[in-house]
This record gives C-alpha cells, sequence and structure tokens, in this order.
C-alpha cells in the first residue's frame, strides 16, 4: 500500500486523451459507489440527475495562465521558459514594470546567474537566482505583464499531450480552462471542471444546488513523478490558496447540516481538507497548501469527489486511493480502460460517491 509501485496500471496510449471532447459535458462520467464498490456508466451531463439541494459543490477558480515563452540568450541560443509562480509574483510585486518570480528554463546550456533572456514585444528577463533546478527570474518591460503574456505566452499543456511549439491550433487557451476560470496563476488547469459547460452550472442553479468557488493554483509539482519508494517518504509540492470568509461560512454551514460536500477535483479536495480546523470547521484566508493525502489518511470534509483518470504512479491517484480504497480504485480503472474511457487532463470523469 506504501510502495509507489502499488499505485501502476497498464494504459494503453490510445487512450491518453490528446483533445478535448467537442462539447464538454458530453464527456463520460463513471459513477463510483466507495463502500460498495458498485459502477454505473453516465455521460457528464447527468451529473445533475445526482445532485439535490441538500448537497455543496465546491470548485477550484484558479486560471491558468499564457506562462510558457519562448526567447534567446545573449549568444543567441534558444531558451524555453516556463512561469512557475505567477499568483507569488504578484504577491511581491512592488515596482512599475519589473516582475520576478521563479521559472523553469529549458535550453541547451542552463543560463548561469547574470545571464540575460529576450523575448518577442521587448520583454527582457535576467536570472538572478538558481536553486535545484528553479531559476529565479526577473523581468522587466513595457506595459502591462499580464497583457504581454497574453500576446506572446502559451498555455502550458501537460507532458503526455502532443502539440509540439504551437498549441493555438488546438485553441487550448480556451479549451484548458474549466468555464469558471477566475483567478490568474495555475499552470495547470483543475482538470475535473473541465467537463462544466455554462448551461450545465445554470441547470445546477435552478435545482438550488449551491456552489461554492475556492482558488488553488496548481503548480507544476502535479506532473513531478514521485522518487521515493516508499509513498511515505515523499514531500508533496506547495501550492498557493485561498479561501473567502464567505465560502468558509457556507461549507461549515452545511457541515452542520451534515450536507454531502462534494469536491470538484482533487485541487478542491486539497485546499479543503487544509484549511479544515482541529474543529473541524473550515479556516477562510490565504497561504500554502503542501498536504500529501495518501492511503490512511482520514476526510474531515469531503464526503464526494469528481475526478478525471489520473496517471500511474501519481500522487493523485493516490489520493483518490485514499477516498476510496486502492484496489476499488484500480478495478474502477480497469473498468474505465475496459470500457474506451479517455484518460488524464482531457479525459472522461469518475464521480466517486
Amino acid at each position: 500500500m506504501y510502495q509507489v509501485s502499488d499505485y501502476d496500471f497498464p494504459l494503453p496510449e490510445k487512450q491518453i486523451a490528446q483533445k478535448p471532447n467537442i462539447d464538454r459535458d458530453q464527456s463520460k462520467l463513471l459513477v463510483l459507489n466507495r463502500k460498495s464498490g458498485q459502477i454505473s456508466h453516465l455521460s457528464f451531463f447527468q451529473l445533475l440527475d445526482l445532485l439535490s439541494p441538500s448537497d455543496l459543490l465546491v470548485v477550484n477558480n484558479t486560471k491558468v495562465i499564457p506562462g510558457r515563452l519562448f526567447g534567446r540568450k545573449e549568444t543567441g541560443g534558444q531558451v524555453e521558459l516556463l512561469i512557475l509562480d505567477y499568483a507569488g509574483g504578484l504577491h511581491g510585486h512592488d515596482r512599475e514594470n519589473t516582475f520576478e518570480c521563479p521559472c523553469l528554463i529549458k535550453a541547451s546550456k542552463r543560463p548561469k546567474v547574470g545571464s540575460l533572456l529576450s523575448f518577442d514585444m521587448n520583454l527582457k528577463a535576467e536570472v538572478i537566482e538558481f536553486k535545484e533546478g528553479i531559476h529565479i527570474v526577473r523581468f522587466w518591460f513595457t506595459g502591462h505583464f499580464d497583457q504581454i503574456l497574453d500576446r506572446i505566452g502559451q498555455v502550458p499543456l501537460p507532458p503526455y499531450i502532443k502539440r509540439g511549439n504551437n498549441s493555438t491550433a488546438w485553441n487550448d487557451r480556451n479549451t484548458y480552462q474549466t468555464v469558471y476560470a477566475e483567478e490568474k496563476g495555475a499552470i495547470a488547469a483543475p482538470t475535473a471542471g473541465l467537463h462544466f459547460t455554462p448551461q450545465l452550472i445554470e441547470k445546477i442553479k435552478l435545482k438550488n444546488i449551491p456552489l461554492v468557488e475556492i482558488t488553488l493554483h496548481v503548480g507544476y509539482g502535479t506532473f513531478l513523478p514521485i522518487r521515493t519508494n516508499d509513498i511515505r517518504d515523499h514531500k508533496m509540492h506547495a501550492e498557493r490558496f485561498s479561501i473567502s470568509k464567505q465560502a468558509a461560512d457556507t461549507i461549515n454551514q452545511k457541515k452542520k447540516e451534515n450536507a454531502r460536500i462534494i469536491a470538484v477535483g482533487t485541487t478542491s479536495v486539497r485546499t479543503i481538507e487544509f484549511a479544515t480546523n482541529q474543529d473541524g470547521l473550515i479556516r477562510h484566508g490565504s497561504g500554502i497548501c503542501d498536504l500529501f493525502i495518501y492511503p490512511g489518511y482520514q476526510f474531515q470534509t469531503v464526503k464526494s469527489m469528481i475526478t478525471n483518470f489520473h496517471l500511474p504512479k501519481s500522487s493523485l491517484i493516490m489520493l483518490v486511493s485514499a477516498f476510496a480504497d486502492r484496489s476499488t480504485i484500480l478495478s474502477a480503472y480497469q473498468e474505465a480502460i475496459n470500457n474506451g474511457y479517455r484518460f488524464f487532463s482531457y479525459g472522461d470523469a469518475m464521480f466517486i460517491i
């Protein structure tokens, strides 16, 4: 149960989704009863039939930034840069026309501290620190940094989605974003939310099913493999989160009513559970979430979750295995494979009840 190999499974490559469904809510939905192991197969829009006004949906409203930049070093060599903590850069931003944040840099030769980089729209950057594979970069520019990113940046898709150097042809800027995305800062989408459409959300509201938004800026760590054989030795990546007082009050009231708190996505699960105090109440505020959920964890708030199908040996499959039992999850995954479900970010969904 604690070995990384316990969370491996064979997946045909053809079932790794390379593009989204044209109609988001037409994705397949596997409904798993985590106690009985019973499985049913629906379409995502039928989620509406499984919800009632006594439930509470919690969604992550983070917005993916076009933080993948292509430029050149002073020597003329090509460089690819990925902004890792946009929200943190905004928080520490105190000078006009500059922006400082941690980044990943890919180049034929790693840029040294002091190296200068240049990008389109007269965006310049300097490497001011390097530690444990992460570069701290200071940008300077004319105008607004976010507008420059919108013009020249690309959406940083997961490595298993193959686009080459140009993702615009696939419209990933729109499709790799939830319809309720609002708070800029993620470098990966909270993918369980990709199945919702404005029409489905409107029907949920018309059915008087409450929905609250929280924020967790999904970071690059979500794609990093676990490098320890014993998962208990793994150090979880940290991500910025924020929960408003109104959201916390709504969740706490629903908990008092013993309502079913349904987290949309593993990011919502981690945020809610991290923010639950010893009295079982959700704390409002912002901070850094580094909660690693794996089998043995006792859930304090989340009663059900909507999630996609995750990578083998990832922290995400360990989280759902903590929620529904490892053997139950692996059996459900095999059922999904046998029924032609599409996996990972642009893939189909599972509702664990």
